[in-house]
């Protein structure tokens, strides 16, 4: 199934894509599908990112080539950090980096959407705890990130979590193509399976730390091919089977 969230007479709401028709539902599907009756052509709608996050949890370094392009070696085990709400940005919104960031990055990444409150989960049952998979774009203050010597400041500043444009659980997270262009030309390609902590694993591993929440979202990672966007550039990240996420610098 495919999920959308979209924005209908000024309120989001969640829906579910049936090739080019959105039928609206009456609650959020974590619970359950409740059909409220009503469909709008996907023409006519205007995405917004398919999660309702009380955090973004997100790992580093999580591909090997990645790990060496930033100077380092590969960490023994998941490197989290969090983003929080005010992070999150839409299927084709707009990114703007405060006047003090100088260099500002892309970073393509296939993420989870939580479907149910998780807790010490067994890295064989994630599956169950998902609504599904969508794209992330990891946007990244670098200058910021380096200065300061952790990374809250420079990953989680206003609109610097995209996330969309759907989420589905009709393709199977562990081994999906995944790419990145900026300005049509591809930076990053990739498959999930080259992850170095696969997806049962990391959620367990999250979980055995927090709980998650029905609508949260963890990022996996981006791979090798990460540099710097600037205004009028324009980002997409693909997911084969998910889509395309594209976000405009501004």
């Amino acid at each position: 199934m495919k999920y959308v969230r979209i924005l209908r007479a000024g309120e989001p709401v969640w829906g579910i894509l049936a090739g080019e028709t959105v039928r609206t539902l009456a609650a959020p599907p974590y619970e359950g599908i409740l059909l409220d009756g009503e469909s709008l052509p996907l023409s006519r709608c205007r995405l917004l990112a398919p999660c309702e996050p009380s955090k973004i949890v997100c790992v580093g370094k999580n591909y090997y080539d990645h790990a060496m392009e930033l100077g380092g070696k590969a960490p023994d085990r998941p490197i989290l950090f969090l983003k929080g709400p005010n992070a999150l940005n839409n299927p084709e919104g707009e990114v703007h980096a405060p006047a003090f960031v100088e260099r500002l990055d892309y970073e393509g990444e296939l993420a989870l959407v939580v479907r149910r409150r998780a807790k010490d989960v067994a890295a064989e049952d994630f599956a169950g705890y998902i609504l599904g998979y969508t794209c992330l774009n990891d946007v990244t203050a670098r200058d910021v990130q380096y200065a300061d010597g952790q990374w809250t400041r420079g990953k989680n500043m206003d609109g610097f979590a995209p996330v969309g444009p759907l989420v589905t659980d009709e393709v199977d997270g562990r081994d999906l193509a995944i790419e990145t262009r900026l300005n049509g030309q591809v930076v990053q390609r990739a498959r999930t399976s080259q992850m170095m902590t696969g997806l049962g694993e990391l959620f367990a591993f999250i979980t055995a730390a927090m709980t998650l929440e029905p609508g949260d979202v963890v990022t996996t990672g981006t791979p090798a091919g990460i540099g710097a966007m600037v205004p009028g550039d324009t980002v997409e990240v693909e997911v084969a089977g998910i889509g395309i996420l594209r976000t405009h610098v501004v």
